[in-house]
């Protein structure tokens, strides 16, 4: 796991579009992480990338706010998923927000993204509550969360 540097940037835009793509269609829209714009984030060090036999396997977008990390994204490449790379992710958020001093970490997914939230519970999230998209009119969100020392890790 490393953090990503700008030259990253065109990876971070293609594993992201790629990991994403399934959910154009369900969505009608690309998701919002896949919109977003990562050169500020590689500047502020929030984006970690996750190489497996020299190519990159997948990332996870976690900003540091003052009680808690959020995740932003986790995206695992398609010829990589299946194989336990989103949860080395996810562990790396826990970590992370550890080292930070942070007691919980933080997400919030598309409420159509029914197999991530399943994934999300799985690994010991629990759903906080539900809310309108306030960038995408008629999405809802699914806010979740978990404590960085909680039950569940996989």
């Amino acid at each position: 796991m490393r953090l990503a540097r700008h030259e990253d940037l065109a990876a971070i835009v293609a594993l992201t579009q790629a990991a994403y793509a399934p959910y154009n269609a369900i969505l009608d829209a690309p998701p919002i992480p896949v919109t977003e714009d990562y050169a500020p984030r590689i500047a502020q060090g929030e984006v970690w990338l996750l190489e497996s036999g020299g190519d990159l396997a997948g990332l996870i977008t976690l900003e540091r706010h003052p009680d808690h990390a959020m995740i932003f994204s986790v995206a695992v490449a398609p010829g990589f998923q299946g194989k336990g790379f989103g949860i080395a992710l996810l562990n790396h958020a826990d970590k992370q927000a550890r080292l930070w001093g942070l007691p919980e970490v933080r997400l919030y997914t598309n409420a159509k993204m029914e197999r991530n939230i399943a994934l999300y519970l799985a690994y010991g999230y629990r759903e906080t509550g539900r809310r309108p998209n306030p960038y995408r009119p008629g999405w809802v969100l699914v806010d979740m969360a978990r404590p960085v020392d909680g039950i569940g890790t996989a």
